[in-house]
């Protein structure tokens, strides 16, 4: 899983370099997101990946019902940014251990925290409403072999 934000960077806040290892409380601050959702099922996995280097994985048994942490062998994660005259990339790449079912709905999103504290929502596609990246609107990509 590969992720890569462009634009003006200098507004970002990015959080501080981290052991790699499990954590909670990612998507409060700026991370990426991704989604995993059989097709045709109700249960479907959340995984959030900060550019600190902590990740959490989770399953969900139905939309934002029976959350627990989803077993994953192992997350690798690099990322790294760069800024000039307020313009940047940052880029995140993820290698993840987990087998995950296949024909599946998939979302990718990212939360953006300005360094005002503000926080922005960019899934691939939005629900009706406000923002809310387990909705199954958010999960736009169909995945097969």
């Amino acid at each position: 899983m590969e992720f890569r934000l462009e634009g003006a960077l200098d507004s970002v806040l990015f959080p501080e370099p981290a052991q790699s290892q499990r954590a909670s409380g990612l998507w409060q601050h700026t991370c990426f997101e991704f989604f995993w959702q059989t097709d045709g099922g109700e249960s479907y996995h959340e995984f959030n990946l900060a550019p600190s280097g902590q990740w959490a994985a989770y399953v969900f048994d139905s939309y934002r019902e029976g959350m627990r942490d989803a077993d994953i062998g192992a997350i690798a994660l690099a990322s790294g940014h760069n800024v000039s005259n307020g313009q940047g990339t940052l880029e995140l790449k993820a290698n993840i251990a987990a087998e995950l079912p296949i024909p599946a709905k998939a979302g990718l999103s990212a939360v953006i925290e300005l360094v005002d504290g503000t926080l922005q929502y960019w899934p691939l596609a939005f629900p009706p409403g406000k923002p809310d990246f387990h909705a199954a609107a958010c999960r736009p990509l169909t995945l097969s072999r």
